[in-house]
């Protein structure tokens, strides 16, 4: 369940470092992924958390997780799209940084792994009107979307 969505995509981000560390950019006003500057906003959630579903029907979002691991899972609820109805998986994370961009349309939501937080950083199209926001939520389990948020062991 890896296909690619219709407007999904990545930035692989570099580390440039050395004895005191390492610095790397995240997003700049050029980058192709960008296009309106809205937010940015800072969560942290603790292993185990599954924050899913929700979907913006105005709204574009980049997402970064600089500390911890997270599978995102995407759903393209896209009516008209080439890959509507149709899910993704991304494994993101300290150790494969790279930016996600998830079109408006695209259901998404994500599950911490491992033993540590994770926190992600992410930059909107839009900014928040809590008068109107611009947030559609779908149940974690939505048969609809059928995500088995389960690991397996082999």
């Amino acid at each position: 369940m890896t296909s690619t969505i219709e407007g999904v995509q990545t930035k692989p981000l570099v580390r440039h470092s050395d004895d005191r560390g390492f610095f790397m950019e995240i997003l700049r006003e050029d980058d192709a992924l960008f296009g309106r500057f809205g937010q940015a906003s800072l969560s942290m959630s603790f292993p185990g958390v599954i924050k899913a579903f929700h979907y913006h029907k105005r709204q574009d979002d980049i997402w970064f997780f600089p500390s911890g691991h997270a599978q995102v899972v995407l759903h393209d609820m896209r009516a008209g799209s080439p890959t509507y109805g149709q899910t993704s998986v991304h494994y993101m994370g300290e150790d494969h940084p790279y930016l996600l961009f998830i079109p408006r349309g695209v259901a998404h939501g994500y599950r911490v792994l491992g033993v540590k937080p994770a926190t992600i950083v992410y930059f909107t199209n839009l900014a928040y009107d809590p008068g109107q926001p611009d947030e559609y939520r779908i149940a974690y389990d939505d048969p609809a979307i059928g995500f088995d948020w389960t690991t397996r062991f082999r």
